[in-house]
């Protein structure tokens, strides 16, 4: 469904949320600098701004929107933004909307401060160590590390496009867990990046608790197909897709696994990979995987391929609850108990996962190219983990091609992707995602039947 096409002109200026901009980097956001800073911000602020429209497709907001223009001045008491046709959903009676205010310059902040970071002499992108110490700074920036605050941080993931019972079980649970006085994460969009959100903010109500956080992580290539839901209140723009993630296992203290399609596989292989490695076995980080009744099929299908794929070993890594709200909250609380005795004995910090080690392969940005496709090693003969690393990157690519602008133009000019591997492991792959494809868990464009940017060769 395009976007509604009525529109506004204004100018909004941040209430205490960001610092001032330095010329240089005002002109390196304006139209007038190298661009590709402004497109960046201005597709980011596109995508913000239609936050609870109904399209995940960013190619379809971006040409519904081609006269949408942002402009950022600098004045002594800091930076003033001057909309130019911009969706007027994001407005009442002429003012923008408090939320997507917040959103807007987080935007803007998390945008700039990448930006001069990259630059910067101290940050050192050739090593484990130093790409663990950029995502560390970025959250710091952005003000999502608190210090002695006790681990209750829940990272919920799963689909942006779910059934309604699902996307109501999703509530249930978050409202579980927000009775328990826990804080919400997620990937910030709509379906299961809401649904938690939504039922944990009437739990702490209910808890008369105020301060509770629901903070949303994602990055530039998939902000415009998941636009920000408007119950986030913490909203952090990481560089890529790696980023995003290590950011999420690093800030998060246990995981909650929802019913999804390609994106959720990718985040999850991604966890099974880091929790896999010998160097981690140790380290409590509690998982569970849950749905409905109606979702206890792709429960099994997705507990099957991991066993087919990555073996027994990788199961013993998360716990699987069908249709038991309470349970999954209980779980997760106890782990968390778990989580902030082992911090508290090694001395790690509890707003930050120090102690987890991720190897350089999950922190390298993957292209989703045909050729970076078809040359995934996906065999047994490399290690557990590395395997889980490399499947992630397959459906990366799924994910890449599905919903953002630069997949979809590729899938375009040159046709599916490939995807080659032991035919003991393509079987499996197959099957999942024809499973996702009759689920209707891959992206529907325009409500047409699904085409598949992909194919798997054994």
């Amino acid at each position: 469904m395009a976007p509604s096409r009525q529109v506004i002109n204004a100018q909004v200026s941040p209430k205490g949320s960001l610092e001032t901009l330095s010329q240089r980097e005002v002109q390196q956001l304006s139209a007038a600098g190298s661009g590709n800073l402004y497109q960046l911000f201005r597709q980011c602020a596109l995508a913000i701004l239609n936050t609870g429209a109904h399209s995940d497709n960013a190619k379809t907001i971006l040409e519904a929107y081609q006269d949408f223009e942002i402009r950022i001045h600098q004045q002594d008491r800091g930076v003033r933004l001057e909309l130019v046709n911009a969706p007027a959903d994001a407005f009442v009676d002429g003012e923008m909307i408090a939320s997507t205010r917040e959103m807007l310059f987080s935007a803007l902040r998390d945008i700039v401060y990448t930006e001069s970071e990259q630059s910067s002499l101290r940050i050192d992108l050739e090593s484990s160590e130093g790409i663990t110490d950029y995502v560390f700074h970025l959250l710091r920036n952005a003000r999502t590390l608190r210090a002695g605050v006790e681990p209750k941080m829940v990272v919920c993931w799963g689909g942006h496009s779910i059934s309604t019972e699902e996307y109501k079980y999703t509530k249930k649970v978050g409202h579980e867990l927000g009775l328990r006085n826990l804080d919400i994460c997620t990937g910030c969009g709509p379906g299961v990046m809401k649904g938690p959100m939504k039922g944990a903010t009437i739990a702490h109500a209910k808890q008369r608790l105020q301060g509770g956080r629901y903070l949303g992580l994602t990055e530039p290539g998939i902000i415009a197909a998941e636009a920000p839901n408007p119950i986030v209140n913490e909203l952090v723009i990481l560089p890529d897709i790696e980023k995003r993630l290590e950011a999420f296992v690093r800030v998060g203290h246990g995981i909650i696994i929802f019913p999804g399609g390609a994106g959720t596989a990718e985040e999850f292989l991604y966890l099974l990979g880091i929790l896999m490695h010998p160097d981690n076995r140790d380290i409590p980080f509690p998982v569970v995987l849950t749905g409905p009744q109606s979702a206890a099929p792709y429960l099994e299908q997705l507990h099957a391929f991991i066993g087919a794929t990555l073996g027994e070993a990788a199961q013993r890594h998360y716990q699987i609850v069908v249709n038991d709200p309470v349970e999954v909250a209980r779980q997760m609380a106890q782990g968390l108990k778990a989580v902030k005795q082992f911090r508290r004995d090694r001395h790690d910090a509890f707003h930050f996962n120090w102690l987890l080690r991720i190897e350089e392969g999950f922190q390298r940005p993957f292209d989703p190219t045909h050729e970076n496709m078809a040359a995934l090693q996906l065999t047994h003969a490399v290690p557990p983990h590395e395997l889980a690393a490399n499947l992630r990157r397959a459906f990366s690519g799924i994910v890449a091609g599905n919903v953002k602008a630069k997949g979809i133009q590729l899938i375009e000019e040159r046709g599916p992707y490939e995807i080659h591997g032991d035919p003991d492991i393509m079987r499996p792959l197959d099957r999942l995602l024809q499973a996702f494809v009759e689920q209707h868990r891959m992206k529907l464009p325009g409500g047409a039947a699904y085409e598949p940017c992909y194919r798997v060769v054994s």
